[in-house]
């Protein structure tokens, strides 16, 4: 059997008829001429197979089958009225989602303002962080789970079908030691001087660790530990076990009583930063909307982070 074509005007003017129990009444309640509006219930109860309505010069009533259909009516013109007002709170960014995947240096400490900035504008947008390494923030986007990822040079899509790549900024790298390391006081640095000196690494999967080796590489530096986070490599600097190279845009961890930073001018060392989503996949309203805004505040990525990392 062929699902009947109803339109929301049809069950509008089937309701109003129902409540008024007047064809006269129900057309002006609806703004129609009377004959408009009668065409409009002939339409629907031929397209329903069936009279909705007994009429009689003195009286129009539901019929049997106009009763059955009455509170369905209501919930369909509900539904309907539901559908759109979800859509439009979407459109005017009254409500939604985003999920996003960023580098942990950058979900601690470049984005917090910008995601402070979006949810002042939109505080009805849900939004999610996964503060993961550049590889894992690739594939959440390329998995459908991240609407777009904040990545890493050494993790730039191979597969441009699949996703875009636009880059961000350049982030240069710094030495970070304590005052009393010789380091601190190295007229003109450079990652050969760092190699006899015990070296707090990142683990190697890091978009950081790539860019040292792949810099310092057939050398190697002499690495006493491998950690994780940030904060442990502060911890163990400030402890006086080692020494770290580090990105511009981590230095806010690293800005403490007792500890250097030194930038290192090496051709080649440079983190390049990308923004990535799928290439074919429509972002939501909302999404579209806070990587606009991450893409229109490059300009000020440098401020707070001593000015190291330049925009492209």
């Amino acid at each position: 059997m062929r699902t009947p074509d109803l339109s929301s005007r049809q069950l509008r003017a089937f309701l109003m008829l129902a409540d008024l129990c007047h064809f006269t009444k129900a057309a002006q309640a609806c703004h129609l001429s009377q004959p408009a509006f009668s065409a409009l219930i002939r339409a629907l109860e031929d397209s329903m197979g069936a009279r909705l309505f007994d009429r009689s010069t003195r009286r129009v009533t539901l019929t049997p089958e106009g009763q059955a259909f009455e509170p369905l009516a209501r919930q369909l013109l509900a539904d309907i009225g539901n559908a759109m007002a979800h859509v439009s709170d979407r459109v005017q960014l009254r409500s939604g989602r985003v999920h996003i995947a960023a580098l942990p240096s950058l979900a601690a400490g470049w984005l917090p303002s910008i995601l402070s900035e979006f949810h002042a504008r939109h505080p009805n947008v849900e939004l999610q962080l996964s503060d993961v390494l550049s590889d894992p923030c690739i594939e959440l986007v390329r998995g459908g789970q991240a609407d777009f990822a904040l990545a890493s040079r050494g993790t730039r899509p191979t597969d441009p079908g699949e996703l875009h790549a636009q880059a961000l900024c350049s982030d240069t790298f710094h030495l970070v030691c304590r005052e009393d390391h010789p380091l601190a006081k190295e007229p003109r640095l450079t990652l050969k001087k760092l190699v006899p000196w015990p070296f707090i690494h990142l683990v190697r999967n890091s978009s950081v660790r790539q860019s040292i080796e792949a810099v310092l590489y057939p050398q190697t530096l002499k690495t006493l530990m491998e950690v994780e986070q940030l904060a442990t490599v502060t911890g163990m600097i400030e402890a006086g076990l080692g020494v770290s190279v580090v990105p511009s845009l981590t230095l806010y961890q690293f800005r403490k009583p007792g500890l250097v930073i030194r930038p290192i001018t090496v051709p080649g060392l440079e983190r390049q930063i990308y923004i990535v989503r799928k290439q074919e996949s429509p972002l939501s309203i909302a999404a579209e909307a806070l990587y606009d805004l991450v893409v229109a505040r490059l300009g000020k990525v440098g401020q707070g982070y001593g000015g190291e990392a330049q925009p492209r």
